[in-house]
C-alpha cells in the first residue's frame, strides 16, 4: 500500500514555529515568519514546503556553508538592523542567500559604496585588468624557485598618447620585454598611482606580499626619459 503523496501545505505545517539550524557548525533559532520574510531568499526557498531541508544527527536543518557571519543575517530578517562590522563579509553572504533588501542597504554603505561605485568602477575601463592581475600572479609563481623574491615589470599607460610612445618606450628598456604586463589605456579620472594601488590592494587581498617601485631607467642625452615603468615585488619569505 503506498503512502498518500505529501503536498506543500502538509510539509508546511510539519515544520516548528521556531527552527534550529546549524550553518556549517554555528547553531542558529529562529522562527519560519522570519526565515520566509524575503520571498526571493534561498533561506524563503528552503522552508517553503516545497524542499526537504537536510539536517544534522540532533534534527537541527543543516547548512553547508561557514556560519560565522549568518547571526547578521538573521538580524537584518528580523529587525532589518545594517550591520556595522565585517560589512564585505556579510555583503558575501547576502549574495549568496539573496537577500535583495540587505544587498542594497550594505551597498549603500561608505565601506562598499566607494568599492563599487568608485573603484570598481573605474576598474572596469581598464581593458583586461582582472586577467593581468592574474598574469602578474602567475608569472611571480613561476619565478619563485629558490628565489625569495620574484620582480616583474609593469607599464602603466593612462591615455592613448601614452599608447602611441609605447613602442618607443618599450625598446628603451633593458629589462626582458616579453614579461612586461601593461595597463591602460583608460577612460577615467584616477591616475597611474590609482591603478598601481589597485594592483597592490587585488594582489595583497589574495594573500600575497608586494611592493610597487617606480623603474629607474639609465638617462642618456639623446633619449628620452620614460616613467611608464614600475617594478612589482612579491617577497615569499
Amino acid at each position: 500500500m503506498s503512502l498518500p503523496e505529501q503536498t506543500p501545505e502538509k510539509m508546511i505545517s510539519s515544520f516548528s514555529p521556531v527552527v534550529q539550524l546549524n550553518v556549517g557548525g554555528h547553531l542558529f533559532s529562529s522562527t519560519l515568519n522570519t526565515l520566509r520574510s524575503h520571498p526571493d531568499s534561498k533561506l524563503a526557498e528552503m522552508f517553503n514546503g516545497q524542499n526537504k531541508p537536510r539536517t544534522d544527527a540532533q534534527g537541527r536543518f543543516f547548512i553547508d556553508r561557514d556560519g560565522s557571519h549568518f547571526g547578521a543575517l538573521l538580524e537584518f530578517m528580523r529587525s532589518e538592523t545594517v550591520p556595522t562590522e565585517n560589512i564585505h563579509e556579510v555583503h558575501r553572504e547576502a549574495l549568496y542567500y539573496n537577500i535583495t533588501a540587505l544587498i542594497k542597504r550594505l551597498e549603500e554603505t561608505p565601506q562598499l559604496f566607494g568599492e563599487l561605485v568608485g573603484r570598481q568602477q573605474f576598474l572596469s575601463r581598464v581593458p583586461h585588468y582582472k586577467e593581468n592581475i592574474e598574469v602578474l600572479i602567475r608569472i611571480a609563481r613561476a619565478e619563485a624557485v629558490a628565489a625569495r623574491r620574484s620582480t616583474i615589470m609593469i607599464c602603466v599607460l593612462p591615455s592613448k598618447d601614452d599608447v602611441g610612445c609605447y613602442d618607443d618606450a618599450i625598446s628603451s628598456l633593458e629589462a626582458d620585454k616579453e614579461s612586461v604586463v601593461t595597463f591602460g589605456p583608460w577612460t577615467a579620472s584616477p591616475s597611474a598611482r590609482d591603478l598601481l594601488d589597485c594592483v597592490k590592494m587585488d594582489i595583497e587581498s589574495r594573500g600575497y606580499r608586494v611592493e610597487i617601485q617606480p623603474h629607474v631607467m639609465e638617462r642618456s642625452f639623446m633619449s628620452r626619459n620614460y616613467d611608464y615603468f614600475y617594478r612589482l615585488t612579491f617577497s615569499w619569505w
